[in-house]
C-alpha cells in the first residue's frame, strides 16, 4: 500500500471511531444501552439442557433423560465409539477344516461371524448362524460336507468415521445388522451392529444368550473396579457420572490421554473429580482400574488476630 494509502485509511478508521463513540454517547443519553448478542443455542442443545432441566426438577426420570440424550448424540458420535474393538471381535478362520469351522461357529454365542483368511483384515465374508443351520440340513447334519465358506454373505465395510445416524439410516435402508469398521488404511477396526447403535439411545438390551461380562464392580468401600475396554459413555450411564469422552473411548484410554503416558501398576491420578489408580497393567494395555472419589483437602482456617 501507498503512503497516501496509509493515510486515507487511518483518517478514515479515525473517523468510523469517532462515529461510534459518539453513537454509543447519543444512545446512553437517551437510556439506551448497547449488549452484546451472545449467540444462540442449537436446537439439539435446547431440548437437551430443557430435558436436564426436567430431570434435576424431578419430572423427567433419569432412563428418560438418559435415552433422549442418546438419541440427540447420534449425530455426535461416530461408530469407532459405540464398536466392538477387533481384540474383542469374535472371528474364525476360513481355512481351517469345514467340521472345525462349523463347530466353533456353532459354539459362539453370536448370531453373525466374520470369517477371515490370512489375516484379521482379509474379511472374505460373515456367516449367519440360521444360513448354515440351513446348510447342516441339507447335508444330514454332516459337519464335513458344509462349505462354509459358500454359505457366508460378502462383508459390509464402513469407514470408522461414519455417524451414528448415517450408520442407523443405512441398517435401515439397506435392512442389515452387522458391518465391519475400516480406518482410512482400509484396515479392520472392529465390527458395528444395529444392536450396538439402539443401546445408544435405549441403553444395555440384555437377551437370554448374552454374555455376563463383569466389567464394573462396585466396592464395599465406595470404590469401582472397572476393566481398561469399559466404554466411558456406559459407566457414565450406569453411574451417572460425567467423564468426557471426546478425546478417549475407553477409561484406559481416559488415564492415558490425561497421563500422556502408559502408567505403571499402582500408580494413581486425579482429574475430573476422581482418583484413578491402575491395579492391573498387561503389557501396555491397562488392565484393570480402581475409581473413587477424589478427596477434596480442607483448606486450613484463618485466624482472626485479637
Amino acid at each position: 500500500m501507498s503512503e497516501a494509502g496509509w493515510i486515507a485509511a487511518a483518517v478514515l478508521g479515525g473517523l468510523m471511531l469517532a462515529i461510534m463513540v459518539f453513537r454509543d454517547r447519543l444512545l446512553a443519553s437517551l437510556g439506551y444501552e448497547l449488549i452484546a448478542l451472545s449467540p444462540q443455542r442449537s436446537a439439539h442443545d435446547e431440548l437437551r439442557g430443557a430435558v436436564d432441566e426436567f430431570h434435576r426438577d424431578g419430572q423427567v426420570v433419569k432412563q428418560d433423560r438418559d435415552q433422549v440424550g442418546g438419541l440427540l448424540d447420534l449425530h455426535e458420535l461416530e461408530v469407532s465409539d459405540v464398536m466392538v474393538h477387533r481384540t474383542a471381535m469374535r472371528s474364525v478362520n476360513a481355512d481351517i477344516a469345514s467340521e472345525a469351522l462349523v463347530r466353533e461357529i456353532l459354539q459362539s454365542p453370536y448370531t453373525r461371524m466374520p470369517l477371515w483368511r490370512g489375516s484379521l483384515d482379509n474379511i472374505v465374508g460373515v456367516v449367519h448362524a440360521k444360513d448354515l443351520l440351513r446348510a447342516l440340513n441339507d447335508v444330514e447334519g454332516d459337519y464335513s460336507r458344509v462349505d462354509v465358506p459358500k454359505v457366508a454373505s460378502k462383508p459390509w465395510f464402513v469407514p470408522d468415521t461414519t455417524t451414528l445416524q448415517e450408520q442407523l439410516n443405512a441398517f435401515l435402508r439397506r435392512k442389515a445388522h452387522f458391518a465391519i469398521v475400516v480406518d482410512e488404511y482400509g484396515e479392520v477396526e472392529g465390527l458395528v451392529t444395529l444392536e450396538d447403535i439402539i443401546e445408544e439411545i435405549v441403553g444395555e438390551i440384555a437377551d437370554e444368550h448374552d454374555i455376563d461380562v463383569q466389567g464394573v464392580k462396585q466396592e464395599a468401600d465406595g470404590s469401582v473396579v472397572v476393566d481398561g475396554t469399559v466404554p466411558i459413555r456406559d459407566l457414565n450411564r450406569a453411574l451417572d457420572w460425567h467423564l468426557p469422552d471426546d478425546e478417549a473411548t475407553t477409561i484406559a484410554g481416559l488415564v492415558i490421554h490425561e497421563t500422556q503416558s502408559i502408567p505403571e501398576e499402582k500408580q494413581a491420578f486425579t482429574f475430573h473429580g476422581k482418583r484413578f489408580i491402575v491395579m492391573k497393567r498387561d503389557k501396555n494395555r491397562l488392565a484393570r482400574i480402581r475409581i473413587r472419589p477424589a478427596v477434596v483437602e480442607p483448606q486450613p482456617a484463618t485466624q482472626t488476630p485479637r
